[in-house]
């Protein structure tokens, strides 16, 4: 079976879902442009969009209709030469408009999975969870003869437990894109021991045509990504922990998160990216990855309070944000939770005191929006951290030991086995988390 047979049949599970429905949209233009070409004309593709959600599958096709329209008017000149024995349509509207019928033609909205008994390749995006994930993939399998591929969106599950416990032969592997699909370039690619043969080929064929970069990681629970980020946020909560002694629990969410976004150059704070990602799938996340940790205990008290207090960040359908360790308006933060008399308070009535304690910034002009497309960073950020290494100020204290520890993750994930070379962990850091530079570095060398 070739690349454009593999794409012919296809279930995209939980694919009304924030990652599902970006996955589904990658894939059905890259379905349609296939069935657009002179030797694919008349075969049928079929795209089931498997979802419990009725009312998702109702938001996912409009999603879908609006994104398609964005993705047509950037390739109109293409559209023209697939659609040019087309008399019927001559202005560019309606070829967009022929364009986004036929990607959506290919969608079967449907609420069953017995629709991915017939599929060749099925791409996963329910819920980190191993079991209702090896369920699934047993269902399918006892009742699909195709023998199909099954590309797991999982981050932090590895890979043989899943292959294993539903006897997929080395069918499976992780194809971790990040979030949102459609806009991240970055995809983590994940083999189980004994891949089938065609199947690693087939995964980075069909990235490089969605225009991906792919990064592989070694089957270690959380792989480079989340590897990264779980340690990272915890080192960051066990700092608001510590410095609770000296200032307020809100002051030092605040104090802490500052310090990763405008002391160590990132495109938000640690605080706000774990509210981003959701408070509940970083502690779901930590408590997968715990058991297979060795001397270590990635656990966190504070976020268990959190949850118990229904403070869970994550994101609404439309994409805006909700509140957890920041309440936000308008997508910025306004006030920070304090759980032990369960209110926000407001940024406003702590940031003079929190910044006079934090002291000067090395350097004001250097951000992260305006370092983020240098092409001397490199050289700006030596400088900025070799200013910071001097200064007795508690911002610059609490980024050198921050950026020091993130070193020391990424190092570790290297020497761990996780990631094949420290490259690999700067470019997931870069790519999938936007850092403006690798956490493996020299900056923060004493």
């Amino acid at each position: 079976m070739n690349y454009d047979e593999r794409l012919r049949n296809v279930t995209v599970l939980g694919a009304a879902g924030k990652m599902g429905s970006g996955i589904l949209l990658l894939t059905a233009v890259e379905m349609a442009d296939l069935s657009l070409k002179s030797e694919n004309k008349g075969i049928p593709y079929c795209l089931n969009a498997m979802d419990l959600s009725q009312e998702g599958l109702a938001g996912l096709l409009r999603y879908l209709k609006t994104q398609v329209t964005k993705i047509a008017e950037k390739k109109i000149v293409w559209l023209r030469k697939m659609y040019a024995d087309r008399a019927d349509l001559i202005e560019n509207e309606e070829i967009l408009n022929q364009y986004v019928f036929d990607v959506l033609s290919i969608v079967r909205p449907v609420t069953k999975v017995e629709v991915a008994y017939e599929s060749s390749l099925i791409f996963e995006a329910v819920s980190e969870n191993k079991d209702l994930k090896i369920k699934i993939f047993k269902q399918i399998d006892q009742n699909n003869p195709n023998k199909p591929w099954y590309f797991t969106n999982t981050s932090s599950v590895p890979i043989n437990l899943i292959n294993d416990g539903a006897n997929l032969s080395g069918r499976v592997l992780g194809f971790h894109f990040y979030n949102p699909p459609a806009v991240q370039k970055l995809v983590e690619l994940i083999l189980p021991k004994n891949p089938v043969s065609g199947m690693e080929v087939f995964a980075k064929d069909y990235a490089q045509k969605l225009g991906k970069i792919i990064v592989p990681s070694n089957d270690f629970a959380g792989f480079i990504g989340n590897g990264h980020f779980m340690r990272d946020s915890l080192y960051a909560i066990t700092e608001v922990e510590r410095i609770s002694k000296e200032m307020s629990f809100v002051e030092a969410v605040y104090t802490v998160n500052k310090v990763a976004q405008d002391y160590l150059v990132r495109p938000m704070g640690i605080f706000q990216l774990i509210d981003y990602v959701g408070i509940d799938v970083v502690q779901f996340i930590m408590n997968v990855m715990n058991p297979f940790l060795q001397n270590e205990d990635l656990h966190s008290d504070l976020l268990d309070k959190m949850m118990g207090l229904a403070v869970k960040g994550g994101q609404n359908s439309d994409g805006s944000q909700k509140d957890g360790f920041l309440k936000y308006e308008k997508g910025k933060p306004v006030a920070i939770y304090n759980p032990d008399k369960k209110n926000y308070i407001n940024i406003s009535e702590i940031q003079g005191k929190c910044d006079a304690k934090l002291g000067k910034h090395p350097d004001p002009t250097v951000s992260w929006k305006s370092t983020i497309r240098r092409k001397d960073k490199d050289q700006v950020f030596a400088e900025f951290f070799t200013t910071m290494k001097s200064m007795p100020d508690m911002g610059a204290k609490l980024a050198l030991n921050y950026g020091k520890r993130s070193n020391e993750i990424g190092r570790h994930l290297v020497s761990s086995g996780v990631a094949n070379n420290e490259a690999d962990v700067n470019t997931v850091m870069l790519t999938g988390f936007f850092h403006a530079y690798g956490p493996i570095n020299d900056y923060f060398v004493f």
